[in-house]
């Protein structure tokens, strides 16, 4: 496993090697020595189709750092920077990850996370460093004006609940 810094403090891409035979393929997908000073508290599984786009959700307190794998499919993962005092305040980091191509994410806290899935079926493993608190969830819009995201797709899925995110300003206002 390799892993690389992003211009994102903290922000890593972690790369390791896929195995594919004619059985099909083998990956490793964490080591707990990359991630020392990391403690990850629970785990979870999301199942995403085709253009199904999650995020961009955080949380106002109890903010998590994320790590990311696909398991099955490719999504084009984002993470926009919300940590006060950064010198990338506001702006975003993109990648695609996929079961083929053997990057993972580890997202810090203090960033708005989302990916809208590439394949026809995309399952996503996060190991999260604090639990969900859904009192503090919160979610900006996946085409904010001013973030300004190049998404690969122009019609997303959404969520009920995504189609009501509000927008980067919107979220200034309130949490700043």
């Amino acid at each position: 496993m390799k892993i690389k810094s992003t211009k994102f403090k903290d922000l890593k891409i972690i790369s390791s090697p896929v195995h594919i035979d004619k059985r099909g393929h083998f990956r490793e997908i964490f080591k707990k020595n990359f991630f020392l000073r990391k403690k990850f508290v629970f785990t979870c599984v999301s199942s995403s189709k085709k253009n199904v786009l999650r995020g961009m959700h955080l949380q106002t307190k109890f903010s998590q750092g994320k790590y990311l794998s696909v398991l099955k499919g490719e999504i084009f993962d984002v993470a926009v920077d919300l940590r006060k005092g950064s010198k990338n305040f506001g702006k975003y980091f993109s990648i695609r990850l996929s079961d083929k191509n053997g990057k993972s994410l580890y997202i810090p806290p203090g960033f708005a996370h989302g990916f809208v899935g590439l394949k026809k079926e995309n399952i996503i493993s996060y190991h999260c460093t604090n639990y969900r608190s859904k009192k503090h969830e919160l979610g900006i819009i996946w085409n904010d004006k001013n973030i300004k995201i190049k998404w690969p797709i122009k019609k997303p899925k959404l969520s009920q609940k995504d189609k009501k995110n509000i927008s980067f300003k919107d979220y200034l206002k309130s949490y700043e």
